[in-house]
């Protein structure tokens, strides 16, 4: 099952990739843009079959793909199109002046006018955002599939019990003992209840029990009396009775939050407790598909979050995987940690804590990793940084803001973008992107993330 569930997320992954160079190709051929090579991967070929003009091919290395189309970079301001002098001095100019070169080598005769950077800006933006619009397609597809289909979680009225105290000791000055509990323990009192993991809380003392902070209100005042607690056990309703303890426990402020001291420690007060862990109850409902924009909307902004603060959380991933210390849940993965998550989620047949009801509950797990996948692959291509599609589509942007301002000014045409001098940065980046990408797979193989 581990297998199993590792090779789904791999050709997720892998048809992922596919489809959004796809994106690239599809429209950059409409537009007459020649292409000569299609590739998924990088290092050695292990396939390739030309058909037309393109080469197809599959690559050792699959972390990435690539459409090559020729005339990426425009020729030099002053020079012939087609023509780049070497005459360039300097690091960068010459490395600037090379890539210029090798972009123009397949320009033909018969290709002048099928070079990328001829296009007009709203065809260079349609190529360079069709990759990621692909990857945000595939995931509002699956997801639309998830919630029409299958259903999501959504709150509803009650606490559902996560854990149960087993039994309560004095605290002592060397803390509370962990060992198990014994026969001179006393049992807590949610366990002399009979309260159990899952069992949703719907009823105490007589009142409803709306969301989880409504447990605390509700027991707090009544340490040493005996109530009733009513329970969705299942789809049945179970009565039982609760005697809860007194117990030093934090003020709560009227939000629910603990009140905190000025020098920031708790503020106490005895009050009643019950020996349970409590979150707000949820069940799974079927949405319509008017409710799909606002869940790819709100999966979009979460993961463009996560982004504005990748330096921050690559560093705890660090620190984590070259440290004792524990590694946050919520930390970015690479597709080895995805596959991890992928292979514990099918072997152990839980998500989150959550034991899977059976096959269909794994193979929505699964898409929904995929589809959160895609999001990120959305979201992280429009970076506006070269390499990335997002650097193109700002140089594209740049050339017809250019054009217009000359257009409505009367001013003469000020040409093409040189998006080649951009180059220094790209480099830069890709090597950013290689070192978190490493980073990332070691710290997936020693300290991956569990849910």
């Amino acid at each position: 099952m581990y297998v199993l569930g590792v090779l789904v997320i791999a050709l997720g992954i892998g048809a992922s990739i596919a489809l959004h160079e796809v994106g690239h190709l599809v429209p950059a051929k409409r537009f007459g843009v020649k292409c000569p090579q299609y590739m998924i991967g990088f290092g050695p070929t292990l396939w390739r079959r030309r058909v037309g003009e393109t080469e197809y091919g599959i690559k050792a290395i699959p972390l990435g793909g690539y459409v090559k189309m020729i005339g990426m970079f425009p020729p030099k301001p002053g020079d012939p199109a087609g023509t780049v002098p070497r005459s360039s001095t300097g690091r960068w100019s010459a490395m600037i002046d090379d890539a210029r070169t090798q972009s123009l080598e397949e320009v033909g005769p018969a290709d002048q006018h099928r070079v990328f950077y001829r296009l007009s800006t709203p065809r260079k933006l349609a190529v360079m955002l069709g990759g990621p619009l692909m990857n945000l397609l595939i995931a509002t597809l699956l997801i639309t599939g998830i919630v029409t289909l299958y259903g999501r979680q959504v709150e509803a009225d009650g606490a559902r019990i996560g854990t149960v105290v087993q039994c309560v000791r004095p605290v002592t000055t060397t803390g509370t003992e962990a060992s198990a509990c014994t026969a001179a323990d006393r049992p807590s009192p949610a366990a002399a209840a009979g309260l159990r993991p899952e069992d949703v809380i719907v009823e105490i003392a007589g009142a409803p029990v709306r969301q989880a902070s409504d447990v605390s209100r509700l027991v707090r005042p009544n340490a040493g009396k005996t109530i009733p607690i009513v329970v969705d056990r299942g789809g049945e309703r179970v009565a039982l009775s609760i005697t809860p303890i007194a117990n030093q426990v934090p003020e709560l402020a009227p939000d629910g939050t603990p009140q905190r001291a000025a020098d920031g420690a708790f503020v106490m007060t005895t009050a009643g407790y019950i020996g349970t862990s409590t979150g707000q109850n949820t069940v799974l409902q079927r949405q319509s598909i008017t409710a799909v924009p606002a869940i790819v909307g709100d999966g979009v902004a979460q993961t463009a979050g996560v982004v504005l603060r990748l330096p921050e959380k690559i560093v705890a991933v660090g620190q984590a995987a070259f440290g004792a210390g524990e590694r946050p849940v919520d930390s970015p993965m690479s597709v080895v940690g995805v596959g991890r998550v992928a292979g514990d989620t099918a072997s152990t047949m839980t998500f989150m804590g959550v034991r899977l009801a059976g096959p269909g509950d794994l193979a929505v797990i699964l898409l929904m990793l995929l589809a959160s996948l895609n999001i990120a692959l959305f979201v992280f291509n429009l970076i506006p940084l070269m390499p990335l599609d997002g650097g193109h589509v700002a140089g594209a942007l740049w050339e017809g803001l250019r054009r217009t301002v000359a257009r409505v000014r009367g001013a003469p045409d000020p040409g093409y973008v040189d998006v080649a001098k951009g180059l220094p940065i790209a480099y830069a980046v890709a090597t950013l992107l290689i070192g978190m990408s490493v980073l990332l797979i070691y710290a997936d193989l020693v300290k991956p993330i569990r849910l």
